[in-house]
């Protein structure tokens, strides 16, 4: 197949017969994003049906271009997530990109479950209790990080422990890393992607490049992570992460 003709398949898989807006006044900027996004991307890399949908829509939550939320939303469903999943990984923003971003995300997407009648709320995947969550989170980040975090803790200046301690390991890694529906690996490929998305978050980027590492997922992951949200982010941001990426990874 060409490169039009895997566009055509590609939209039928990821968005049936829906088309865009823009089709009838701006038909060439629709097709340029298309035939990229669907006639080349998802037709190459590592990331499964699964993969690209949930990293397509953390990048859309993190960098607030909401416009496609819905129709990418209805793709997660077409290509066989479940509304759990789907709410986790936005979910997964939240400390990342902040409440207000996510909640607006969320909005949209429960008008898409409204719309195709799938009750809400979505059961609870929470596993902590109020007496767990530190202990539990410092869990959850050493399985990434290692004993770099009890370095880190003990480094942290007495009017800093609240953020870097307190907050870090018991809101950001205890309430949101062990929530049940995406495991370790998926969640430190969506943190990845979320950061990325932000843009300005080199550091933070960096640290989750080695992060993704530890816990298994491929350098070339990460590559086509970004390659999925490239026509979301544009090349600077995607460019800035691919360099953290190399940066970290070098041999790999």
């Amino acid at each position: 197949m060409d490169r039009v003709q895997l566009t055509e398949k590609n939209r039928q898989k990821f968005l049936g017969d829906s088309q865009s807006s823009l089709s009838k006044t701006d038909a060439d900027l629709v097709a340029m994003k298309e035939r990229l996004l669907y006639g080349e991307i998802a037709e190459r890399g590592t990331l499964n049906d699964h993969q690209r949908m949930l990293v397509t829509l953390v990048a859309l939550t993190a960098s607030q271009t909401l416009d496609d939320m819905k129709a990418q939303t209805e793709a997660a469903l077409r290509v066989g997530l479940s509304p759990v999943e789907i709410k986790e990984a936005l979910y997964q923003c939240a400390p990342y990109a902040g409440f207000p971003r996510t909640e607006s995300a969320l909005r949209l997407v429960n008008e898409v479950f409204a719309e195709k009648g799938i009750a809400l709320p979505v059961e609870s995947q929470a596993t902590v209790t109020e007496e767990s969550r530190f202990r539990d989170g410092l869990a959850a980040q050493k399985a990434i990080f290692g004993d770099a975090i009890d370095k880190m803790h003990a480094a942290a200046p007495d009017g800093q422990k609240d953020i870097m301690v307190n907050y870090l390991s018991a809101f950001c890694f205890g309430d949101f890393y062990t929530r049940e529906s995406l495991d370790l690996k998926t969640r430190e490929l969506l943190t990845f992607s979320i950061v990325s998305a932000l843009g300005g978050c080199e550091a933070q980027v960096k640290a989750h490049v080695q992060g993704n590492a530890n816990v298994g997922n491929s350098k070339q992951n990460l590559v086509d992570a970004l390659a999925q949200m490239l026509p979301y982010m544009g090349f600077p941001r995607t460019l800035n992460a691919l360099g953290c990426v190399n940066a970290v990874l070098r041999d790999s």
